[in-house]
């Protein structure tokens, strides 16, 4: 089956990509790169096998000019936001907790168990680059729109937040303005609309269902696992915090819960 060739087309890639991460991060020291290269991996594969397997038609351009746009502000926002910075903390704690074997751990928990994450995440566009059709019907413009309303959430979520941290005036304090007024966390709203947008442009083509796979593993690593857990774990040692937890939703923009 084609959809399968492209697959292991994108694993071989993916392979090849984490492997060269990790020999990077041995010489430097530092395995905070894995998280610098993330989006950029996506752009990587999702382009590579549109020049590989696919046909250049309009959904294909489509899907993977969503990704570059994603996939390059992450990449280039995590970038600045690390430079002239140590290791980050988790990786730290990893090189100390692992010990003698930290380089084999790191190999197959940092950056091979990413990889895997990245190619299951990726399914729809994988999906889309295999189609051949020319076409965009009612599906493309529904997901495009759900995109850009996730793309929203994020870059505004993650500029209203910035500009915050940067006043010394607000250090202790919690962000509860803008988007933040209506959700604890509007940059994982934001990312997890964009992919299930994806998700609908794939619908669009012969299995695009299978990708469901891919927005629903982002959606479960979000809400339970590395993304809202931990950064609230983060956020209680914060005055003020639990008087926001309570009023404010937690993922979906809603309105303020009167206290």
């Amino acid at each position: 089956m084609e959809i399968i060739n492209t697959f292991l087309i994108a694993a071989i890639i993916i392979f090849c990509y984490m492997t060269g991460l990790f020999v990077i991060a041995l010489i430097r020291k530092d395995n905070s790169i894995a998280d610098i290269a993330w989006g950029l991996g996506f752009v990587i594969v999702a382009w590579a096998t549109l020049l590989i397997v696919g046909s250049l038609y309009p959904r294909q351009i489509l899907a993977c000019s969503l990704i570059l746009i994603w996939g390059s502000r992450l990449s280039i926002r995590i970038f600045l936001r690390n430079r002239g910075r140590p290791e980050d903390p988790r990786y730290r704690k990893w090189r100390e907790e692992w010990g003698r074997f930290f380089i084999l751990r790191s190999y197959l928990q940092v950056f091979i168990f990413q990889g895997m994450i990245l190619l299951v995440n990726i399914s729809p566009v994988l999906i889309i680059n295999t189609t051949s059709d020319s076409n965009l019907v009612f599906l493309d413009v529904l997901g495009l729109l759900v995109w850009l309303t996730g793309f929203f959430f994020e870059s505004m979520g993650d500029y209203q937040l910035d500009t915050f941290l940067k006043d010394p005036k607000n250090r202790g304090t919690i962000m509860d303005r803008g988007l933040w007024h209506y959700t604890r966390h509007p940059n994982y709203f934001g990312e997890i609309t964009m992919w299930w947008g994806i998700f609908i442009i794939a619908l669009s083509v012969p299995y695009g269902w299978i990708g469901f796979i891919g927005p629903l593993t982002i959606t479960l690593m979000i809400v339970l696992v590395s993304g809202i857990p931990m950064t609230e774990r983060l956020m209680a040692k914060t005055p003020g915090f639990e008087e926001y937890r309570r009023r404010t939703s937690v993922l979906i923009p809603w309105f303020p819960n009167k206290m």
